[in-house]
């Protein structure tokens, strides 16, 4: 599934092609993509709309029009966003929405598994979505502290890697990046995320910002279906140090990296550097 850095990478490669170009033509083929809105309606309230700017929202790309309205992607497990540097789309049966622009480019949406949404939003009710998803901090933002994740933890009796799954306590962290992040912190996946101390919730924060840099810089990861948009893969995969690697040695201590699951999710980590009971 796209995280932050993923999205952050389509978001940066957009953003300078897309921002103030205007929306000529829009085929949505999938309905799935913006129900329970008919796709029909969604396609021909677009087109005309200049983009003012592209934006990121946790795992949301934000495109944001000149009229105050709002295009919510959401990418899910397998959605992608492509406008190749050069030449036209190839076919392809798994593109669900075509945009034409003005200069004549075609942005397409593809999604393997159909999971993806869309969806538009009128002016003023941006911040009303979000605030209904319970979005947390932008984890790579000056708000995200160390006492603002310590209040979203307080309490909390959930495993520390699910609570960080949920989007309350940071938005756009993932599978990949919750193990990165917990195991450059030292604290295993089914700790209850309230009986982190301060500095462990310290060391938490400064691991998650770190992973997640680390992804931007190193343009995504590329397990399966994702790329950028002009279809290159990212690099990250080559830089895990935990995630799908059960069995290997740990970078740092040499234990084998073993594998379990929290909240649903397969979850790799070190059990010598990440204990359970560090006490």
């Amino acid at each position: 599934m796209p995280e932050l850095p993923e999205v952050e990478t389509i978001r940066s490669r957009l953003a300078p092609r897309l921002e103030g170009r205007t929306l000529e033509r829009v085929e949505i083929v999938d309905p799935r993509l913006t129900r329970p809105e008919p796709p029909e309606a969604i396609a021909q309230a677009l087109e005309g709309e200049r983009i003012s700017e592209v934006g990121r929202r946790g795992k949301y790309l934000v495109f944001e029009f000149e009229s105050g309205r709002h295009l919510l992607v959401h990418l899910r497990m397998t959605g992608n966003v492509e406008h190749p540097a050069q030449g036209g789309l190839a076919a392809d049966p798994y593109r669900r929405a075509v945009v034409r622009l003005d200069d004549g480019s075609d942005v397409a949406y593809r999604d393997v598994r159909r999971f993806g949404t869309w969806a538009l939003l009128e002016p003023g009710e941006l911040e009303d979505y979000f605030a209904a998803r319970r979005l947390g901090a932008e984890p790579l933002e000056r708000g995200f502290t160390t006492r603002a994740l310590t209040e979203s933890l307080a309490g909390r009796r959930t495993p520390i890697k699910a609570a960080l799954l949920d989007q309350r306590a940071a938005a756009g962290i993932g599978n990949i990046y919750a193990d990165e992040a917990l195991w450059r912190a030292r604290i295993h996946s089914l700790r209850p995320a309230g009986s982190l101390d301060g500095d462990e919730i310290a060391r938490l924060r400064k691991a998650i910002r770190a992973a997640l840099e680390l992804g931007i810089v190193r343009q995504g990861a590329t397990l399966r279906d994702y790329r950028d948009p002009e279809g290159r893969r990212g690099r990250m995969q080559d830089e895990l140090k935990v995630y799908g690697r059960a069995g290997e040695p740990c970078p740092r201590c040499g234990a084998p990296i073993e594998k379990t699951r929290v909240a649903g999710r397969g979850t790799w980590y070190c059990p010598q550097c990440q204990e359970l009971d560090p006490g």
